[in-house]
This record gives structure tokens, sequence and C-alpha cells, in this order.
């Protein structure tokens, strides 16, 4: 899956986002909203979603699932679990639900969005961790780090890759990043609505890399990497994620710092 995504809102975004408000009419969701996209996820997401807090500090924790063209119950035991739910038609990568998760939680209120996974790698009892720093106006992006952090690895190839593409981006932007790729993030709605996002699936170091160029605090703080409770990655192997990323992240820095520094420079 390797095709760019067409700008929001393509065909399927809408026809999700109808299908949405038809069920839940116009929801004001809480102001902290927590996204996770999945696909085929319905042995693990129940679990996610009973670990998610109620409350984090004044907010109330409400969750969206961007169901991804799933073929299982996902989006059933989703909502058994509390969450809202939003279905894509058809399965589009990790990217796309993201940015389509995005897009819904700000349209109805969310002014802070974090996104987990569904597979259960995250601590959703650190919650409090990445959002605070944002609530307390000394970043923007907030990113969980498993180098700073803990990390149960299974994969030495993967292990080394965390580590050569924090080099890279660290290279690329002048500033020190430790980890491009953890998916447990905290986020000011509005800027991640602002960053163009094309990727379908290898889409962590776009969104990095993308509010980094639009001059966002970036913050990581240690977090905990576990390994996945259910299932198996949809990335690829090894080298074929290692190759996609690679191709993403300079793709997007190209697109990001250089492009842009030279239109700004013609005006």
């Amino acid at each position: 899956m390797s095709a760019r995504l067409a700008p929001y809102p393509d065909d399927v975004d809408q026809a999700a986002v109808r299908e949405f408000h038809a069920r839940y009419g116009q929801p004001e969701l809480s102001q902290l909203v927590v996204v996770i996209a999945a696909y085929n996820e319905e042995a693990g997401i129940g679990q996610v979603l009973a670990d998610m807090p109620e409350k984090c500090g004044e907010f109330v924790v409400d969750v969206l699932v961007v169901v991804d063209g799933a073929s299982d119950n996902t989006a059933a035991v989703a909502a058994e679990n509390g969450a809202y739910t939003c279905v894509a038609a058809r399965n589009r990568g990790q990217g796309a639900a993201l940015r389509l998760g995005y897009r819904l939680a700000a349209e109805c209120g969310a002014r802070y969005i974090v996104t987990t996974d569904a597979d259960g790698q995250y601590d959703n009892a650190e919650l409090d961790k990445l959002l605070d720093p944002i609530l307390d106006d000394e970043a923007d992006f907030v990113t969980g780090s498993r180098r700073l952090g803990h990390e149960e690895a299974a994969d030495r190839v993967r292990w080394l890759g965390v580590r050569v593409f924090a080099a890279l981006a660290s290279v690329l932007t002048l500033r020190r990043i430790t980890d491009t790729s953890f998916g447990f993030r905290a986020m000011r709605a509005e800027l991640v609505c602002s960053v163009t996002l094309t990727e379908p699936q290898y889409q962590s170091s776009e969104l990095l890399l993308g509010v980094l160029a639009r001059g966002a605090r970036l913050l990581e703080v240690p977090m905990t990497m576990r390994l996945r409770g259910t299932g198996s990655t949809k990335k690829g192997r090894s080298l074929v994620y290692g190759s996609n990323y690679a191709r993403v992240m300079l793709g997007t820095w190209v697109r990001e710092f250089l492009l842009r520094a030279l239109r700004a420079g013609r005006r």
C-alpha cells in the first residue's frame, strides 16, 4: 500500500462521516479525544478500551475508534466498550484512518487529540504524562519515547531501525529526536488538522516532521512500549517497513522543509 492519499475528505472519508452522523447526530465530544485506528482488532480493542482512563485531569476522556474497512467485529466490540466508532468502507491504511479521526474529532469539539494503538502496546495509564505538558503550555505536540523509557523488543531489526530513523530525523530537523514512530502521542487539534497528511500507512514520521515544519514545540517523554497483545503488524516485514519508512521520512522532509523554504524565499 504505497499510493498517496487524495486530499481530505475523499469519497471514503465523506461516506464514513455521513454514516457517523446518521448514527450519532451532531455529538459534542469532550475537549480531549483519544483517536484509535483499528483494522481487524476485535481480539484486542476491548481490553485497550477497558484500560482507558475515564478522566484525565479536568477532562472526560472520549474515545473515537476509526475502523479501517475491517472484516471482523472490531466496530461492534469498540461500541460495546463505550467508544464512538467511525467506519470506513474499505481498508486504506492507518494513516488514512488517523487523518479521518483527527478531522472528525476536531469537528465534534476536540481541542486536544491523543493517539494510541488498538493492539495494547502502550500503557493508557500514562495518558496524563502526554497531556500535561500541553495543558501547561510547555509543548504543542508530545510523543512518548521507548528509548527514554522502557521497550520490550522482539525484533532486533526493528530495534535498530528505531535508532537509525531517530538519528536521520535529528539530522534532517537539526534537533535531537529519539523515537519517530511511537504511536502514543498528544497534540493540539488545530495543529494536527493543519498538517498535510498523504501517507496511507507509514504516517508517523510524516506527522512528526509536518508539525516541526510548522514551528510546533515538540516534547518527548519516557514511555513504556510492550509487545503486541494480539494479532500481527500490518506494516510488512522489517526490510519492507524500513525502506518505506525511509521513503516517507525523506519525502516529507523535502516537501515540508526544503520546498516550503524555497517557496518562502521567492516571496
